[in-house]
């Protein structure tokens, strides 16, 4: 059967070149089994039969049994023509706008019909416009399933006359063809502990189902199937990694890691700090190489973890390095760490495309003699130049805007692969975190440190901002600073860099000198001007800075306590959190403003509401992933990472849940999958492995 689901489609019956040629090009179908995995996206059930005296206003489409009575045009220039139907229950109109004389001369008064389409009411009467209709004797005949499925479709495909009806046909045929036999690859006992229908079942009733009850129990089988899968693949890779992955064991807990334990904490960790610290140290300790993803949200306090597991590399005779994706980012980091390492005798420098040429030259040198421990970089680490004596530990901020090969690259300067932590201060859903990096370890950091005040955010319309701006001139007198943040949308970039600029003057003309002073930053600049004015601003000469995001990431000034964001309606909810994060760093109280016009959209009035709701990451994460759906969460390089056929990670939660507790089970009783029960699963799997499918893209 297998073998029969390679053939070409153009072969199948009522397909042809010509067909196939589209349906390769529009919808990725080359053979017979892509064809059966298109799955329906809607179905209109016509199982029911609705009396005019229960319809609802719900713009449902429903079918209803009755006679027409009368019919008759309405209108003068622009006419219509108007039925009145009856099914002894009530009366409603059906409404035709077009084909009129085709109607008039076709329809047959006081015989039985049924009629199918979207009923709306209007004045208390409700009609029909444009209703499918087929006599009560033709439709009693017609062998058509209850339940009709719609299929995705393109425009091209439209045009080319391939409607959803050519699609039914031909799914009718490929059934035909393969006479519904398909191989089931899961494993009889798990068919059964689920009460899982069989696959053939499944995939007959998502095409063909005969009822709601029997399309749910067929979706449920396949979304199951799909994502425990994905759930096998990543948790096999998981078990490879630990066991064939060799890792240097760090055993050591030695002099670096506790004096600065003991004598340079600059504040207590919190119990989150000190559990995540201790799994790392746990995974770090084995012969097999870490790989954990730790997330934490804006200021709980990443580095000092990131630290201190970098300084058991230290003590075990390793080198460190840390790669974050922006050079500002990296300056931030290496200030920081910096800072912690001076006390205790630590080399560390910083590498980025503007580390001058003499200077690259030493910290080369010194990488390979191992003379310097711990090296904070961009891109600029993973030249070939760049070669270390013993990489022990590679720590990635902010990871998803790496790509899997660039990442590689760090791992093949060492024999042997160094421990590898990723950090992330985007907060992911729980349900993608287990399919996205299912194969990586996680350790979360759900607590903020002691005194800092939770942010309090407010949405302002523009027509307050007079308001707005006096709450700023009360903070400035108080020695406050503030951001104000202005859109950036790549396509837009010269309306955008318009109304930056323009909010800029009208800043300067309402903030006048000598009183104030006001910074600007925005990507058109040089690089070494952006940081002069962030240089000003983070020493306090300046009160205001306006930018665009670029100061999203890693700007870090605790006496910066009021964050304006403008046209906040055209922000992303993790970006707003993003950006929120930037102030609420000192003991003040800190404050978001969030600045919109009147017109807007229910999905932004949601991401507005859970922004002045609350201040967790990963609450305001799960919102942004039932608005935005996975694909768009991971950003531009990931989107293809969930290209799932059935299953939906937001709606699917439950199942994929369950899939992933019963993969784990399957894997802890037969790793290999080698027991003759799950022969078929094995095959599956190992098939599955051979396409360029979700795995190749994670982590």
């Amino acid at each position: 059967m297998q073998n029969l689901l390679e053939t070409p489609i153009e072969f199948l019956k009522g397909v042809g070149p010509a067909r196939g040629d589209l349906l390769r090009k529009e919808l990725d179908i080359h053979k017979y089994g892509d064809l059966l995995h298109l799955f329906p996206n809607r179905y209109i059930d016509r199982t029911r039969y609705y009396r005019i005296n229960e319809l609802q206003n719900s713009g449902a489409e429903v079918q209803v049994v009755g006679k027409v009575i009368n019919i008759k045009t309405v209108g003068e220039k622009k006419t219509r023509l108007v039925a009145t139907f009856t099914d002894g229950t009530g009366e409603m109109e059906l409404v035709w706008f077009q084909g009129q004389k085709w109607i008039r001369e076709n329809l047959k008064l006081n015989t039985p019909y049924v009629i199918f389409g979207k009923a709306s009411s209007f004045n208390g009467v409700f009609n029909m416009a444009h209703p499918e209709m087929e006599p009560l004797a033709e439709h009693e005949q017609s062998l058509r399933s209850a339940m009709q499925p719609f299929y995705p479709s393109t425009e091209k495909l439209a045009q080319k006359g391939i409607t959803n009806k050519v699609v039914s046909n031909i799914m009718q045929q490929l059934f035909r063809e393969t006479q519904a036999k398909f191989s089931d690859p899961l494993p009889p006992a798990l068919i059964e502990e689920l009460k899982l229908i069989p696959k053939n079942a499944a995939l007959f009733n998502i095409h063909f189902p005969k009822s709601q009850e029997i399309l749910a129990r067929a979706q449920f089988r396949l979304k199951f199937e799909e994502l425990f899968f994905i759930q096998l693949q990543l948790i096999t890779k998981n078990l490879i990694r630990k066991h064939k992955i060799k890792g240097h064991p760090f055993t050591q807990v030695g002099a670096y890691f506790n004096d600065f334990y003991n004598n340079h904490l600059p504040f207590g960790l919190t119990n989150a700090q000190k559990r995540v610290i201790k799994e790392i140290r746990n995974d770090m300790g084995q012969p097999a190489q870490m790989n954990r993803l730790l997330q934490g949200d804006v200021g709980s306090g990443k580095t000092i973890v990131a630290m201190m597991s970098m300084l058991l590399a230290l003590d075990n005779g390793f080198q460190a390095c840390l790669m974050a994706p922006t050079e500002i980012l990296a300056n931030q980091h290496f200030i920081g760490l910096n800072e912690l390492a001076k006390p205790l005798g630590i080399n560390i420098k910083i590498l980025t495309g503007s580390t001058k040429t003499s200077e690259r030259k030493i910290i080369h040198e010194q990488l390979e003699s191992g003379e310097l421990h711990i090296i904070i970089g961009t891109h600029a680490l993973l030249e070939d130049k760049v070669q270390f004596k013993n990489l022990g530990l590679a720590v990635i901020d902010e990871q998803h805007r790496f790509g899997v090969e660039q990442r590689s690259k760090l791992w093949r300067k060492n024999d042997i692969p160094p421990h590898v932590l990723v950090m992330t201060a985007t907060p992911i859903p729980r349900t993608l975190a287990m399919s996205l990096y299912g194969d990586l370890d996680i350790s979360v950091i759900d607590e903020l440190p002691p005194g800092r005040k939770p942010i309090q955010t407010v949405h302002r319309f523009d027509s307050n901002r007079l308001k707005v701006w006096k709450f700023l001139k009360d903070e400035i007198a108080k020695g406050r600073q503030i951001y104000i943040v202005y859109p950036l949308i790549q396509e837009s970039e010269k309306m955008d860099y318009k109304d930056l600029m323009d909010g800029y003057e009208s800043i300067s003309r309402d903030f006048p000198l000598p009183q104030y002073s006001v910074s600007i930053v925005h990507g058109k600049m040089k690089p070494a001007e952006k940081d002069s004015e962030m240089a000003r601003f983070a020493a306090g000469k300046t009160n205001i800075m306006v930018a665009t995001t670029v100061i999203e990431v890693g700007v870090n000034v605790p006496n910066a306590s009021v964050m304006v964001i403008e046209s906040a309606e055209r922000f992303g909810l993790s970006q707003l959190h993003q950006l929120r994060g930037r102030v609420g760093r000192g003991a003040e109280q800190s404050y978001c403003i969030l600045m919109t016009g009147h017109k807007l959209g229910n999905d932004t009035k949601t991401r507005l509401e859970t922004m002045t709701r609350t201040n967790d990451g990963f609450e305001i994460a799960e919102v942004d992933l039932k608005l935005r759906g996975p694909g768009d969460i991971m950003g531009t390089q990931q989107s293809g990472v969930l290209n799932l056929q059935i299953a939906d990670l937001v709606k699917d939660r439950d199942i994929l849940m369950l899939a992933r507790e019963h993969a784990l089970k399957l894997l802890k009783d037969d790793a290999s999958m080698t027991k003759p029960e799950h022969a078929a699963l094995r095959h599956a799997f190992i098939e599955m492995g051979k396409k360029k499918n979700i795995w190749n893209y994670i982590s």
